[in-house]
């Protein structure tokens, strides 16, 4: 009588799982509910596509050096479009500027301090080159002797050398 079911219990385990499983529903998805109930969309603002407004980008001129629009074919070369078109002078650069004595005096003072300031830097600059000059060739000598000692001193290693692997090659043979 093991395969007979306990009495006064009721419904088993299983069966009261099955029912529990069939009455069971689901929460319905959001999408699902909107449909149903024709309710619209929520739309947040800030996830609406808007058209992005940019600056106008303003490049500079391309500047070319002298010497490269030198080097370039004629089709390459800049062309000065605005060359048919002439500045006029403006009022202040065209009206006469008359100095009075006191401002002659300054201004002369001025160009002189400056001319000897010229002066001295170009004298400068010249002793510079002169001495870097001298520098050189000062270098070029020390040089000179430097690669004749290392030049002999080599000579001396690689023949030092050759002679020991010259004996060691003898003794291979003589089978020692």
């Amino acid at each position: 009588e093991g395969g007979e079911r306990r009495k006064g219990k009721g419904k088993g385990k299983k069966e009261e799982n099955d029912e529990k499983v069939s009455a069971w529903r689901g929460m319905k998805p959001k999408g699902q509910l909107q449909v149903e109930t024709d309710t619209p969309i929520e739309v947040k603002p800030d996830s609406i596509y808007k058209p992005i407004v940019r600056p106008e980008k303003k490049f500079n001129k391309l500047f070319v050096s002298k010497g490269l629009e030198e080097s370039l074919p004629f089709k390459s070369k800049q062309k000065n479009n605005n060359s048919g078109k002439r500045k006029k002078k403006s009022y202040v650069s065209k009206r006469a500027v008359v100095m009075d004595a006191a401002e002659k005096r300054k201004y002369a003072f001025v160009s002189a301090v400056n001319a000897i300031r010229n002066e001295k830097v170009s004298k400068r600059k010249e002793r510079n080159t002169e001495r870097r000059a001298e520098r050189a060739k000062e270098n070029a000598r020390k040089e000179e002797s430097l690669a004749a000692s290392r030049k002999a001193s080599k000579k001396r290693e690689y023949r030092a050398e050759g002679k020991m692997s010259a004996a060691r090659e003898r003794k291979r043979l003589r089978g020692e």
